[in-house]
């Protein structure tokens, strides 16, 4: 419900529902902030107004002989400087090159219509209600300057959006123009998701201070280096009690946040674009509309807020022919083949995954032009005849023709030097007027600021989609941009008009995001692609970190997330099959590795291990989420609702003589009675190496010939475990059997050594 309030106090806006409230107050002319949290009555507004009486001795007053117009003391939703208020501001603007204020002033509000909304920005859909606070500039310079406030309500999060419309006479400079400005009270700790290529996310828990702390991107992208989602955590919030806000953005280049504690206690909140470099220029009759700013609240811990969160980006978010759709179990060929293969090698590739159970085949990068290596061929279209010779249409009729759906790799945003498209169009590589083009992975970017780019992309990418029929595209982009300021946000919003251009029109299509993996996951491109590619790491062990981070703001169907061979290509590290696939159950399942080195046993694992995932698949992809207690160096996640719910229980290094160890699972219905039973796993022989001396009768060489057969054919089975007690025992934990100590094997033991893990699939008993 969104209401507007007048009463001697003063005129109140009121939003809210049973998620979350916002209520604002017009003080002086400003929007003052009361409340963003917690869902709260109308009636409360006038007990949320505070006092500042004469104000300290050394603040501005905003109005003369008015003791209580020191903005500086106010929580507020919008802010200037030149106004008394000294905390960091969220706009600046130059006129004539010189630092101006021009002190908006509350004129009216008014419903927003869609039609107002810029249409090659994203945005999300399906707010309940939404409204704009109109202010005009009180500066006599700047007569018909005019600043809009957008608050939309969702069922569980707040999007604000910041315009920007010049209908003065005067040309101005933005140098900075933040999507959302709010102070809020309480002690917090502010948890950021960083790291780089093949480490992304990785959260980062500072208390937030006097000191300005600042989660910020300048590489061109959203970045695998800060994601812009960041949470903010009342002292002492967990993962199921306290206060915890979620904020994100649908923007996906250079992005700005900041948090920092007032000398009064608010702790001032700014989420927008990055101002790094950033001039732009706005004329006369010119607008700039900045990306929309989303806040999720929850007194439930991280684990409420997420559920909230994972809520908006599902229903709100994900483009409309996606929304709640299973993702289809998908095999890339990548690390199978790389760049040597060819159409009788891809067939046979295909056939072996539809006998394992997979369902969408995608051919990725060297389709195309003289592309053998990463040094040539980007920004071509013409089909590699050689490796194809019945072009991509053939394929993709083949591959169908086997009951599978086909999907292509592109990297439509590169070129090589060493392609036609370059030596045709050396002028459309993006760089920085004056400045040498700069190289990333041997290859430049093309300048999606140019509108024959732009067309040139549209048209190769359009014409390859309708004539191969594919059913889905995994767009790539492996490098940072050579610009930053006016050049690097005038790219994403290029990039943005392809988008729109090329899947509009084909809503079927499944589009997955990637940029060298997570370099690009942000809101703004989930509202094109129902999926990203969460990271080049397909580790499981590092896929742990990553992927947690990641569920921190967005849900599982949203990260890709693949098997792979082992040892990885990242780490070096060997893992057992079945931790690489309970990993990968937590998002958009799929398989990438040579097929044609299996042993026959991985082979039969892994047809077992999709049966399996395709049985719990909705629960997987669009459960619940959560995070459940565990013990220390382990992790345990948790997806489904009351009826059924799925528990990954994973561990890193195991101590010798391990402790018994528990399962809790949240969520459930503490009267109902509830089966509990671990996924059927596989243990290779090989993986006890030379203790079989120890167990079999005659003295067998671990390296030799009989135990090379059998490691290859006959597996054992890893103990499993099976329970039935209420939702009330399960919260409180259950005991679960006995992992290897080094006493010996027993059908009921749990081999959970080094990386180790299980899956408990948890259903109400019928």
């Amino acid at each position: 419900m969104i209401k507007h309030i007048d009463n001697p106090n003063g005129h109140f806006l009121y939003i809210g529902n049973t998620a979350l409230s916002c209520i604002l107050k017009i003080s002086c002319g400003k929007a003052e902030l009361l409340h963003l949290g917690a869902p709260l009555a109308e009636e409360d507004c006038e007990a949320l107004c505070g006092d500042t009486l004469l104000g300290w001795g050394c603040d501005v007053r905003y109005r003369e002989g008015d003791p209580r117009s020191c903005l500086d003391d106010l929580p507020l939703a919008w802010s200037e400087r030149g106004t008394g208020d000294y905390r960091e501001t969220p706009m600046e603007l130059l006129y004539e090159g010189t630092d101006i204020c021009p002190d908006f002033v509350y004129s009216c509000s008014g419903s927003l219509k869609r039609e107002e909304l810029d249409p090659v920005l994203p945005h999300a859909r399906g707010a309940q209600e939404t409204v704009k606070l109109v202010f005009r500039s009180a500066n006599r310079l700047l007569q018909g300057l005019s600043l809009e406030l957008r608050f939309s309500l969702f069922e569980t999060a707040l999007v604000r959006q910041t315009v920007l419309i010049n209908d003065s006479d005067k040309p101005l400079q933005v140098t900075r123009l933040m999507s959302a400005c709010a102070d809020l009270h309480g002690c917090f700790t502010v948890s950021t998701f960083d790291g780089g290529w093949i480490r992304e996310t990785h959260m980062h828990t500072v208390p937030v201070t006097r000191s300005r702390t600042v989660n910020e991107s300048t590489n061109g992208f959203s970045s695998n280096r800060h994601n812009p989602g960041f949470l903010l955590s009342e002292t002492g919030a967990g993962e199921d009690s306290g206060v915890v806000y979620g904020f994100n953005l649908l923007w996906s280049g250079n992005h700005c946040s900041s948090v920092q504690r007032s000398a009064l206690g608010f702790t001032r909140v700014l989420q927008g674009i990055s101002p790094e470099g950033l001039c732009l220029d706005l004329l006369p009759g010119g607008r700039l509309e900045t990306p929309e700013a989303v806040v999720a609240w929850s007194d439930r811990g991280r684990n409420g807020m997420m559920k909230k969160m994972h809520r908006f980006v599902n229903a709100c978010i994900i483009p409309a022919a996606w929304q709640y759709r299973e993702r289809p179990v998908l095999f890339n060929n990548w690390e199978g083949t790389t760049f040597d293969f060819n159409e009788a090698k891809l067939l046979s590739l295909a056939g072996k995954a539809k006998k394992i159970g997979c369902e969408l085949f995608v051919l990725d990068d060297g389709w195309f032009g003289d592309r053998d290596s990463d040094t040539a061929g980007l920004g071509d279209y013409s089909v590699n005849l050689r490796k194809l010779p019945n072009g991509l249409e053939g394929l993709s009729k083949k591959i169908r023709a086997l009951g599978m759906q086909f999907g292509l790799w592109f990297e439509p945003e590169a070129v090589n030097p060493d392609s036609e498209c370059f030596r045709r169009h050396p002028e459309w590589v993006l760089s920085s007027p004056g400045a040498d083009a700069f190289y990333g992975r041997n290859e430049l970017l093309l300048d999606l600021t140019k509108p024959e780019v732009r067309d040139y992309i549209v048209e190769s990418v359009s014409g390859i989609l309708d004539r191969a029929e594919i059913q889905y595209v995994k767009w790539d982009m492996n490098r940072h941009s050579p610009v930053t300021g006016n050049k690097a946000y005038a790219y994403i919003l290029g990039l943005y008009e392809v988008l729109h251009r090329i899947f509009d029109p084909r809503p079927q299509i499944l589009l997955e995001g990637c940029a060298s993996g997570g370099n690009r996951f942000d809101l703004g491109m989930l509202c094109f692609a129902p999926q990203i590619w969460a990271s080049d790491d397909t580790d499981p062990i590092e896929r742990l970190e990553i992927q947690d981070g990641l569920f921190s703001l967005y849900p599982q169907s949203t990260v890709g997330a693949h098997i792979s061979a082992a040892p990885h290509a990242q780490t070096l590290r060997t893992t057992p099959m079945s931790t690489r696939a309970n990993v990968s159950f937590f998002g958009a399942f799929g398989i990438e590795l040579d097929l044609d080195r299996l042993k026959p046993i991985e082979v039969k694992e892994l047809r077992e291990t999709v049966a399996w995932y395709k049985q719990h698949r909705k629960d997987f992809q669009f459960g619940c989420f959560r995070r459940n207690r565990a013990e220390k160096d382990a992790l345990c996640w948790q997806a489904g609702d009351e009826d059924e719910t799925l528990c990954g229980l994973f561990h890193k290094l195991i101590p010798a003589g391990p402790e018994i160890e528990w399962l809790s699972v949240n969520g459930l219905d503490p009267a109902r009675i509830y089966r509990v039973e671990a996924r059927p796993q596989l243990l290779r022989l090989a993986a006890f190496g030379d203790l079989l001396r120890h167990v079999t009768p005659v003295e067998l060489n671990a390296d030799g010939p009989a135990l090379r057969l059998a490691d290859r054919h006959y597996p054992m089975r890893d103990g499993g475990f099976s329970a039935e007690c209420s939702g009330a025992a399960l919260r409180s934990g259950i005991p679960l059997s006995k992992r290897f100590s080094g006493t010996g094997y027993d059908a009921a033991l749990r081999v959970q050594g080094d990386f180790g893990s299980s899956v408990f699939c948890i259903k109400e008993r019928t």
